[in-house]
């Protein structure tokens, strides 16, 4: 089973991680210092494609390995582009471009929808507490993720209602549910991915 945890930052995704599956967990991304795209919007989603599809790859060999893989964040981050273009952050073109290049990734089966999707956005005011409490993290990018929390939430619902994946909401306290879903009888299900496009709220 794969099993994505995701949320805005100080969220408490990487905490609960590390407290219940720490062997078991795909770290987030983190900048290597390899070159970045420009500014084409083909070249930023490919790059970002191959880097969520990379973090899937990690994802399978851990799930081979012992059963159970737990990243932290959704390989399949599409949910970070419609949220920076639902609040005005980036271009339509560009969010059109990420939708490609990950819709072909799922196609071929290099990017595909984790069994269960736990999703923690508490509210705005209980992750500044929380920002506030960790002086360890620097979380430069803090009041961007606050408003993207909104979105985020929106995208998570759309994948709940077309059945795409399992969601749960909220960090459970004593780890995985106790019954946890199946794994997916299709991963890289196209019907599910174009689903969730279509049921996201339109832009304004």
């Amino acid at each position: 089973m794969i099993v994505a945890v995701t949320g805005p930052s100080a969220a408490g995704k990487t905490t609960w991680c590390r407290e219940h599956h720490p062997t078991d967990t795909v770290p987030e991304y983190v900048p290597t210092g390899e070159a970045l795209p420009g500014p084409d919007p083909a070249e930023q989603a490919a790059f970002w494609c191959a880097v969520n599809a990379r973090r899937w790859s990690q994802a399978l060999h851990r799930e081979r390995a012992s059963g159970l893989a737990v990243c932290d964040d959704d390989p399949l981050k599409l949910h970070y582009s419609w949220s920076l273009a639902r609040i005005g952050e980036l271009s339509r073109q560009h969010w059109q471009a990420e939708v490609d290049v990950h819709r072909r990734a799922v196609a071929e089966s290099r990017l595909g929808f984790a069994d269960l999707i736990i999703v923690c956005a508490p509210p705005e005011d209980e992750l500044r507490r929380r920002r506030n409490a960790d002086p360890t993290r620097r979380r430069r990018n803090f009041d961007l993720h606050v408003r993207l929390a909104g979105p985020l939430r929106q995208w998570y619902e759309a994948v709940e209602r077309v059945g795409a994946a399992r969601v749960v909401w909220g960090l459970p306290p004593s780890g995985l549910p106790v019954e946890p879903p199946p794994p997916g009888a299709d991963r890289y299900d196209l019907g599910a991915f174009d689903a969730v496009m279509a049921e996201l709220p339109r832009f304004r």
